[in-house]
């Protein structure tokens, strides 16, 4: 089996991302029209508020926990015992998929009254079987991940989210003529279908790139030994993650609850929620590529805690934190500046969401950085300590959107206050911690000034560009096609503008034009490239 560079893994990863979140972003739109509106849209967003967390309870450890420990083994040459440990958390992940489906299909009913949307009942019982197969899938992904090859899981992703898309429109559209409740269960049959046949095809890579290289490290290790293993990193792990979605999941309750306190009616709350919803979903989409990011870097540090070489520990670190604010600040500046544009071209309905992007885009800097931090922690074997750190952080965003939401002036803008709280305080604590372990400053502002100029000067770019071509187009044609071609322009060029602006300040380095692909690259003057350090 192939092993690449975490470089050219995160190349891989995020290509795919890229292309699974621009499917959803088209997805959304047209989900929410097929739905009704933002009310049945904040129903089906509860419903996958569930699903997340059953979700990440049964698959956010034991993967996270078998790339982590396939990598350490393989970096010391024993190949059986990583192949062991795959095979033993795989049956863990097979039992606990089977367990954690039935308890959802089971508990559906009082968990959607608890959290005030009665009506996801049904559709939260229609994802169950989706538990099963994303368990069997992600077992997988940990052990691909676990020997640096991403290439399976990026393939797998993609053909899970088209097949998602295709059949979830299809379905929520055929059963919407028998009611809203019916749209929203015909929107998560694609999800369940994706994971079958996600699953199903990593099951057959892993058939044709099984690992049969003899170890060199004949040490051998007891399937007490594996298990207590797994058991050490994926609890905490689980915990961690688990906690945040708790977070998200009690949020979906408490916004609702706290929007009636600040005096409106419960139609107008579910359909501020459903606007938070799009929010979220928007910046989902560079949050995802910091998570294929996060993925490499966790193996990657692992592999390099284990062969006790702290010079490359260091080097990763750098690496993927300068490659956080390389992609986090852009997006967080180009999605403020064109908020409303957005909002225009994907959901015209909904256009007073806007808002919430303007002032919430800073969200996805911070809770970039800590998920970066939170990967580099585990690889280095903090894992109780981040999840301490997590807890905190939930604790404070849960306290400060219960008291600001309620506030009139404020409501729903309370939230994105309590989520930039929730993610700054970990911030700094994962940040003490690395400098005690690594006892070198580490420092973000350095990482993230280049970014931040460089994306300052791209928001200028955007501004001007879409405020030219809007402009210059209205004198022909207005509205929705006006809009969305001075948007698809603004964004290109605003692009462009920022990798000009990297070259210039050399804020981009030789490693970093790995993740660009050839075909681009090659367009890319030598005088440049001979430039970088």
């Amino acid at each position: 089996m192939k092993e690449q560079s975490t470089t050219k893994g995160f190349a891989i990863l995020s290509i795919a991302t890229l292309f699974i979140k621009v499917l959803s972003a088209v997805y959304n739109p047209f989900l929410v029209k097929i739905l009704g509106g933002e009310t049945p849209f904040g129903i089906y967003n509860a419903t996958y508020q569930i699903y997340v967390f059953i979700y990440v309870l049964t698959n956010a450890g034991v993967p996270s926990a078998i790339a982590k420990i396939v990598s350490e083994y393989d970096a010391v040459g024993n190949y059986r015992s990583a192949l062991k440990t795959f095979k033993m958390a795989r049956f863990i992940l097979t039992i606990i998929g089977v367990v954690m489906g039935t308890l959802m299909f089971v508990i559906a009913g009082p968990i959607t009254n608890i959290i005030g949307f009665p009506e996801a009942k049904f559709s939260v019982m229609a994802l169950a079987p989706a538990v099963l197969f994303t368990s069997i899938g992600s077992a997988y992904r940990g052990y691909f991940q676990g020997r640096s090859n991403m290439k399976p899981t990026a393939i797998s992703q993609v053909l899970e989210q088209i097949l998602n898309t295709v059949f979830s429109l299809g379905f929520a559209a055929l059963f919407i003529k028998s009611g809203v409740i019916p749209g929203i269960v015909g929107a998560t049959v694609g999800t369940t279908l994706g994971a079958l046949a996600s699953a199903l095809f990593l099951i057959i890579v892993y058939k044709k790139e099984r690992q049969t290289k003899p170890s060199t490290n004949h040490i051998r290790h007891t399937n007490k030994q594996i298990i207590h293993k797994i058991a050490k990193y994926s609890i905490p792990i689980t915990l961690s993650i688990g906690l945040t979605n708790v977070g998200t999941l009690f949020d979906t309750t408490n916004t609702i609850g706290r929007l009636k306190v600040a005096g409106l009616n419960h139609v107008l709350a579910e359909g501020l929620s459903g606007r938070y919803a799009i929010f979220i979903t928007l910046i989902g989409v560079p949050i995802a590529i910091i998570s294929s990011l996060a993925v490499n870097v966790l193996p990657a540090i692992s592999r390099s805690v284990a062969l006790k070489d702290k010079v490359m520990v260091r080097k990763k670190i750098n690496f993927a934190l300068r490659l956080c604010f390389l992609i986090a600040v852009p997006s967080a500046v180009g999605l403020s500046v064109l908020s409303k544009p957005i909002f225009m071209l994907l959901y015209p309905s909904h256009i007073q969401g806007y808002k919430i992007l303007v002032w919430g885009a800073i969200v996805l800097v911070f809770m970039s950085i800590v998920q970066i931090q939170t990967s580099i922690l585990q690889g280095l074997g903090k894992i109780y300590t981040v999840t301490f750190y997590a807890v905190i952080g939930i604790a404070i965003k849960i306290a400060i959107n219960y008291i600001l939401i309620a506030k009139p002036k404020i409501n729903i803008y309370g939230a994105i206050i309590g989520s930039i709280a929730g993610f700054l305080i970990p911030l700094i604590m994962n940040s003490i911690c690395l400098q005690k372990y690594l006892r070198v400053k580490i420092r973000l502002l350095r990482h993230a000034f280049k970014p931040l100029v460089a994306s300052i000067f791209m928001g200028a770019v955007l501004y001007v560009v879409y405020s030219l071509v809007s402009f210059t187009m209205g004198l022909v044609i207005k509205g929705y096609i006006n809009n969305a071609v001075a948007t698809m322009i603004a964004m290109f060029v605003g692009m462009l503008a920022y990798f000009y602006a990297l070259f210039l300040t050399k804020g981009i380095t030789k490693d970093d034009l790995e993740i660009v692909p050839q075909r681009i690259k090659k367009h890319i003057p030598k005088r440049i490239i001979s430039n970088l350090d």
